[in-house]
């Protein structure tokens, strides 16, 4: 008995081509996206890597004293005119970097809650078209703009209500402008998170009698709690790494003050004006700015490690 051998017709040529296509395709797609992780790893590593190296000459260095650059009050890499007169204690630069930063987010974190619950909970279609373009707006502007709003607006305004007590460049204006440059980012984070939070929860609280007011601020926020409190906790990041507010008007003067009327310069900032000074490549004030760049680096790392636990600890699963 013999049998028939059927050609391959040319549709299933196609199909053939069709689908060993789709497998190389797919398996370029898997090493383009693994390359790019692996990129990403690569530079993280050989940031921390440059931090490490350049940061050690500062430390290791005979005027540097490791306890009294984490204890003590007196910072003037740029000041002292001798060496040997410098002090190396980063108190006053975390001192100002954080005054800068409380400020801002007294300003961002109930602005934007508030904006995000009102946008989430409360707004009509029209509205919300409205105020999320503005949001992107002021996400969108400058941070060198801002800086440049802060002197000529916000420091202007506060001494002629103050009567002269705020000093030209201080805290208090460079914080309101980091605040509304993260007053975006917490009010988007924050709508994402309210966002997700299933609506038959909304309509059960709705069954029992609550008001909408009680039920976004029992029901909807404290199950969105997580997300909103990861979206504070990369405000406060983002605004202790911010760089062109700050040294355009927090100052250039590091004090060791609760005073925000006075000026503050941050940890950024000195980073900026020790590039822009002529301290020559290899002295230790040249490689103070590594020593604070490595200093931040840990904090905001630090801030990164603890809003992986707060939203593992709050986080909610629904089905």
């Amino acid at each position: 008995m013999t049998g028939t051998i059927t050609q391959p017709t040319a549709l299933t040529k196609r199909r053939f081509k069709s689908t060993a296509w789709a497998s190389v395709s797919e398996r370029l797609v898997l090493v383009g996206l693994g390359s790019c992780a692996v990129a990403t790893l690569l530079i993280t590593v050989g940031i921390l890597v440059m931090l490490v190296t350049q940061s050690w000459h500062f430390f290791a260095s005979e005027y540097v004293e490791f306890g009294e650059f984490f204890s003590g009050g007196r910072w003037t890499a740029l000041q002292a005119k001798e060496i040997e007169d410098a002090r190396f204690g980063i108190w006053p630069l975390l001192s100002g970097t954080l005054r800068v930063t409380v400020i801002a987010m007294v300003i961002a974190l109930p602005l934007g809650l508030m904006t995000a619950i009102y946008l989430s909970e409360f707004a009509s279609r029209r509205v919300r078209s409205l105020l999320k373009p503005t949001l992107e707006v002021i996400a969108g502007i400058p941070t060198v703009v801002l800086g440049f709003f802060a002197i000529l607006v916000i420091s202007p305004g506060l001494q002629w209500i103050s009567g002269g007590s705020f000093d030209t460049f201080n805290a208090t204006s460079a914080g309101i402008a980091v605040g509304i440059l993260c007053l975006p980012m917490v009010c988007s984070l924050s709508e994402d998170a309210l966002q997700a939070v299933p609506t038959s929860l909304r309509e059960g609280a709705y069954g029992l009698g609550c008001t909408p007011f009680e039920t976004a601020t029992k029901v909807v926020v404290p199950a969105a709690l997580s997300g909103i409190v990861s979206a504070f906790l990369l405000a406060f990041s983002r605004a202790i790494g911010e760089t062109m507010v700050v040294a355009l008007a927090a100052g250039t003067r590091a004090t060791a003050t609760l005073d925000p009327r006075e000026q503050s310069q941050t940890m950024t900032g000195f980073i900026v004006e020790m590039i822009k000074s002529e301290s020559e490549f290899g002295t230790v004030q040249y490689y103070s700015l590594y020593g604070v760049a490595m200093a931040l680096f840990v904090i905001t790392f630090a801030m990164t490690v603890v809003g992986q636990m707060v939203r593992r600890r709050y986080r909610e699963s629904y089905q």
